[in-house]
């Protein structure tokens, strides 16, 4: 087993501990890959989305190319006693900026959204309220929509109602694929932890060949290029797993010189 490649057949759990570097890459490598396949009119773009607090209403429909922040000296909301108080280091909160891609058109109409879901979209109310608006937007706009989700922390935020799924569809990481020009259905797509993750369709226009998403491809480059293979293999992946698969890990990595 070459010792700069993951021990894992699919998805390396492990991963999920230094997800804002694989989302990142996983981004990058997935536009790269799909524009070699793409018609010629079609281009895969980068793009991001800075969440902000209107009121009471969350809105995520900002996408700055530059942030400018003025500092200025405006007095504080609230009142301070008389007593003198230490002085504070003021920092900002920052709401996590998003990255997915798009498939757009020369009009700049957007044809396909792809997200690869993060734990942010997954863990905490406002967290999943968040997602669940955007995920409204796509399906009741004219986008295809791909949600491909390779994190076990958090709740279940497919767009495909897991309520309908049957229980040999259930597993650790899911994709679903939804098609603007077949409104009544979603494609889900299994990804079980012990196996290659899968290729998956990638919806364009009406009556166009789909273009092919190949994921396993992508996490193994990014497995390199990341230079994972320092991970501690000595430990279990946070989350844990459910007690089959810490057993299948666990017979896998010694198997493999990766835990003693």
């Amino acid at each position: 087993m070459n010792p700069q490649t993951s021990p894992f057949p699919g998805m390396d759990p492990y991963l999920e501990a230094r997800w804002s570097e694989v989302h990142a890459r996983l981004i990058v490598y997935a536009s790269n890959q799909l524009n070699l396949q793409l018609p010629e009119d079609l281009r895969t773009g980068i793009e991001q989305t800075l969440g902000v607090w209107a009121g009471e209403t969350y809105c995520d429909t900002i996408r700055p190319d530059v942030l400018v922040v003025k500092e200025s000296a405006v007095a504080e909301p609230y009142a301070t006693q008389a007593v003198a108080v230490a002085a504070p280091v003021i920092v900002p909160r920052l709401d996590p900026r998003e990255r997915h891609l798009e498939i757009v058109d020369p009009a700049g109409r957007v044809i396909t959204v792809i997200e690869f879901l993060s734990p942010w979209n997954k863990i905490g109310r406002h967290g999943r309220e968040q997602y669940s608006e955007r995920q409204k937007r796509y399906l009741n706009s004219s986008v295809n929509l791909v949600e491909i989700d390779l994190v076990r922390q958090g709740a279940y935020m497919l767009a495909a109602p897991e309520s309908l799924l049957p229980e040999t569809m259930h597993s650790v990481y899911m994709i679903c694929v939804y098609r603007n020009a077949r409104p009544e259905r979603f494609e889900v797509y299994p990804a079980p932890l012990r196996e290659r993750l899968p290729n998956i369709p990638i919806p364009l226009r009406l009556g166009e060949t789909d273009a092919v998403l190949q994921l396993q491809p992508l996490i193994d480059d990014c497995y390199r290029d990341g230079r994972c293979y320092g991970i501690d293999y000595q430990k279990d992946p946070v989350p844990r797993l459910a007690s089959d698969d810490a057993q299948w890990l666990d017979a896998l990595l010694r198997e493999q010189g990766r835990r003693t």
